[in-house]
């Protein structure tokens, strides 16, 4: 192991100088970037990066190499890398004040590299404190940032190599991970390059792909998130890979156990799974194959407050007191421990993290968009989370005139500006008004519950205002009770359950309804069968106490009737 300050030394007397030259840094196809080729490609960028006044930057290079060599470029010249969390336009916007100029992979095309042979052995000290900031979605629902030095990346890769360097060996890492998160940034970049081992340049995208990368570099480990090792052991390759890889690396978010499962019976263990966030650095592994239950991290301390939270000691803090986090455990008799869920809003979604509270900032930003609440949503294979919605009078138009999946495509458009794809909401709900309870609270449940069935049996997709007329979207969900025996094979909704829905809809906003004096001109034009999509209106015309609803299915009117109420007693 070399230390990351250490790479660009060639002083006499340090690791550096018996680390080999040769050893590989990159794997590019075919070839090997080894020290040689890193250190010449970081003094070409120096030469261009001391000419310019900008002292913050943020790294916006998807290119894990070349990302390396100007991480590396930047402490050299002793100016501050800033490391967004993305780098859509809205999200960089908004961090404008955290950073003096932008780099970008076509940046660095206008540096132009220097011969190897010049400057492979030139000596750029740095500064083991020098800084390095990381974004993180904050609870608040600012993006949060977490200030680390280049000492505390050091503690956290030998701390690795201590745990796992035996088990990797000579291994290339190949990812599946971006490097601008802490998980992608220390397992497939600065790890690596301490231990000289060398990293795939390419993204790791699927089995079939596992394979050529493995038949170039022979032993490898693999570095990926829940999302991505769930989805592989279903594709074509997976259970044939040759060599087996030497270790499997998740993080980001639990792994299914079911997933688990499936890597231990096809490589003879499960995935090694890293739990962490990007204040605290790594805390603590498991395998699933093995315990559910988590083991600290070597040199790691963990303890529980009164309220579950769970508290760390660690080196690769910026200090060496306790660490609160918003992670909920429980301890088992072994000194490992299960997680209970957060203490916050912020949850991970595919490997993401992302603050509840912030995506409803940016989608109440929209001018369509009186109130908006997100909710993660359960009973699913995968994370997912949905957005309740209440209308502004912009959105209720859009609402009647482009109907609910563009006004929903819209809102994601506006939320792609400033969130990765992974985390926009992909199930929507909008209302007239939040489910507010009666302390003026807003439930974690209320707005969950939106994505079912009412009590009595539909799902409310779309409610919208225009004047003293209601509309909806709603769903008839196939298993609804009311279709059994009505009739055998040909099951259709009973036209009293579509009166009743009607009614019961109509009395959340005209409560007089419920004085019930008769149904009048009622008619049943079509079918309904089981999952349908309907359209209803109800119009309420309040002098002459009735409501005139209507249902319509693909475009076609088939029912409606009138309520009519009595004045109340």
């Amino acid at each position: 192991m070399i230390a990351l300050h250490d790479l660009l030394s060639a002083a006499h007397g340090t690791a550096a100088a018996h680390a080999p030259v040769n050893a590989p840094v990159c794997r590019d196809g075919g070839t090997v970037l080894d020290r040689v080729a890193f250190r010449a490609r970081v003094s070409s960028l120096v030469a261009g990066l001391r000419e310019q006044d900008a002292k913050r930057y943020a790294l916006c290079i998807d290119d894990p190499f070349d990302f390396a060599c100007t991480l590396f470029a930047l402490f050299a010249c002793g100016k501050e890398p800033v490391i967004p969390a993305n780098a859509t336009p809205g999200y960089l916007a908004g961090l404008a004040g955290a950073y003096d100029a932008v780099l970008t992979d076509a940046d660095l095309r206008a540096f132009v590299p220097a011969p190897a042979e010049a400057q492979a052995i030139i000596d750029h000290a740095i500064d083991p404190q020098a800084p390095l900031t990381l974004y993180t979605s904050g609870s608040s629902g600012t993006p949060k940032p977490i200030r680390k030095t280049l000492a505390q990346f050091n503690a956290e890769v030998h701390t690795l190599e201590k745990q796992w360097g035996a088990l990797l060996g000579d291994a290339t890492m190949l990812a599946s991970v971006p490097h601008h998160h802490i998980y992608g940034l220390l397992f497939r970049v600065l790890w690596p390059l301490a231990a000289g081992r060398a990293f795939d340049r390419a993204i790791s995208i699927e089995p079939l792909h596992l394979q050529t990368q493995i038949a170039q570099c022979g032993a490898a480990a693999i570095v990926s998130t829940p999302a991505q090792l769930s989805r592989w052991p279903a594709l074509p390759g997976f259970a044939a890979l040759t060599p087996a890889p030497r270790a499997v690396f998740s993080s980001g978010g639990p792994l299914a156990l079911e997933a688990a499962q499936e890597y231990a019976a096809a490589y003879g263990a499960a995935p090694l799974e890293i739990y962490g966030s990007t204040e605290t650095g790594g805390i603590a592994w498991r395998r699933q194959d093995q315990t559910d239950a988590w083991q600290p991290v070597a040199g790691i301390e963990v303890r529980r407050d009164e309220d579950g939270a769970l508290n760390v000691r660690s080196p690769h803090l910026d200090h060496s007191g306790w660490h609160r986090t918003d992670d909920k455990i429980a301890f088992d008799a072994d000194g490992r421990f299960r997680l209970q869920g957060r203490l916050d809003r912020v949850l991970k979604l595919d490997g993401k993290r992302v603050s509840l509270p912030e995506l409803e900032a940016r989608l109440a930003l929209h001018p369509y968009v009186a109130q908006a609440a997100i909710a993660p949503l359960e009973g699913a294979s995968r994370e997912r989370v949905g957005a309740v919605v209440a209308l502004t009078e912009a959105g209720s138009e859009a609402l009647r005139g482009e109907g609910r999946v563009l006004l929903a495509q819209t809102l994601r458009r506006h939320l792609s500006a400033y969130f990765d794809a992974v985390v926009l909401p992909r199930h929507w709900r909008f209302r007239i008004t939040l489910p507010f309870d009666a302390r003026g609270k807003l439930p974690v449940a209320a707005v969950a519950a939106a994505f079912e069935a009412r009590a009595d049996g539909v799902e409310v997709l779309a409610e919208a205002r225009s004047a003293d007329t209601l509309h909806y979207e709603l769903r008839v969900p196939p298993t609804l009770v009311h279709f059994a025996g009505h009739f055998p094979g040909l099951p259709i909704l009973p036209g009293v359950v579509q009166v009743d829905w009607a009614m019961r809809l109509a009395a959340e906003h005209v409560p007089a309804v419920r004085q019930l004096g008769s149904i009048d001109r009622l008619k049943f034009m079509a079918p309904v069968p089981p999952g349908a999509l309907l359209n209803l209106t109800l119009a309420h015309d309040a002098a002459r106490r009735r409501v005139q609803f209507a249902y319509r299915l693909d475009g076609r009117e088939c029912a409606s009737g009138v309520i009519v109420y009595r004045e109340p007693a």
